[in-house]
């Protein structure tokens, strides 16, 4: 759905790169191979050799986009479901002509409720034209009281991720205020073609020189911190399409949750539980329990057996539980 809005809005001529990680490229690619022959050739993957947030893989982006003395780029992730796909079309519009002024742009969803999963966008009250507003500040993720704060003002919007700009305007920004992340990759040279491989039918990056120099080089850290927060020129669209983000695990729940009412959900037993969700490829009951989230896989394909337990409004505290457990050496179950 991300490949297919970023088609929706580049110029015939333009590309769309997906980086994931290494491990992923098999499933991204199984995902690109549905496309027709036309727009399949528009997309190509690159693997990255390490996970380091998302600020070296907008910086390897830009690197490679700049190679092609590209005009603007657009970043988008692949866990946000956003409809109607025109509305989506018609602030992309508006992102591409606030870049076209040199700006780093950011898409601001307007908050529908106090939520204290996401990070938010504080603009300045003074509209630059239509739906276009100049950026105060950025808040990290707020305990309850402050996003009930946030969500009743009008000056508050959710982060959402999303990101346009001009190239050459990002590389100039990054050697300036993130040259630890973006120097690593500026000496790369344009990749030659035998740089690509075909799988499916799908162009993938995964001989591009020194590219796993760079990834061990550069440094670990997100685009919000290394650039966002930083950058003088930073304006908002206010969007106006409707948005989820299932990289939140309560969204994800009450996606399927919606989803199991209409076609039901076989093996799931609950008294007065009603407000716990349950994704289990074993049955599994509960009794007089409230607002758990609870995933159990049982270690079918191949999978360790294992299971997560947290509350509704603490799921951000996953985080600090995948830490323990790359720590403790079993990641595996990850």
């Amino acid at each position: 759905m991300a490949i297919e809005r970023a088609l929706a809005v580049i110029a015939e001529n333009g590309k769309v790169m997906v980086i994931a990680g290494i491990s992923h490229i098999p499933h991204v690619a199984a995902g690109i191979a549905k496309l027709d022959k036309k727009d399949k050739k528009r997309v190509f993957v690159i693997g990255e050799p390490a996970a380091k947030n998302t600020a070296p893989a907008i910086a390897c982006a830009v690197k490679l986009a700049s190679c092609n003395e590209a005009g603007n780029m657009l970043v988008l992730t692949s866990d946000h479901i956003i409809k109607p796909q025109d509305i989506f079309c018609s602030d992309a519009a508006k992102a591409a002509a606030a870049a076209n002024e040199q700006n780093l742009v950011v898409f601001g969803i307007p908050p529908s409720r106090a939520e204290t999963g996401y990070g938010y966008i504080e603009i300045k009250k003074q509209s630059k034209t239509d739906d276009i507003f100049a950026v105060a500040a950025f808040h990290e993720k707020p305990d309850l009281q402050t996003a009930k704060k946030y969500a009743a003002s009008k000056s508050f919007f959710w982060n959402s991720g999303m990101f346009a700009f001009s190239v050459r305007f990002m590389a100039e920004q990054m050697r300036t205020l993130a040259p630890y992340v973006f120097l690593p990759f500026e000496n790369l040279k344009h990749p030659k073609k035998d740089s690509f491989s075909i799988s499916k039918g799908v162009q993938i990056l995964n001989g591009w020189q020194g590219l796993e120099n760079s990834y061990k080089k550069t440094k670990a850290i997100s685009f919000d911190y290394a650039i966002a927060e930083k950058c003088k020129k930073t304006v908002m669209v206010r969007t106006n399409f409707d948005w989820i983000d299932i990289g939140n695990w309560e969204e994800y729940a009450s996606l399927l949750e919606n989803a199991r009412k209409e076609r039901g959900a076989p093996g799931i037993f609950k008294v007065e539980s009603d407000t716990c969700f349950v994704d289990s490829d074993i049955p599994a009951a509960l009794a007089g329990v409230e607002d758990l989230i609870i995933v159990i896989r049982s270690g079918k394909n191949g999978f360790p057996a294992c299971a997560l337990v947290t509350k509704k409004g603490k799921t951000q505290l996953i985080r600090k539980v995948v830490d323990q457990i790359k720590k403790s050496g079993k990641t595996d179950i990850l």
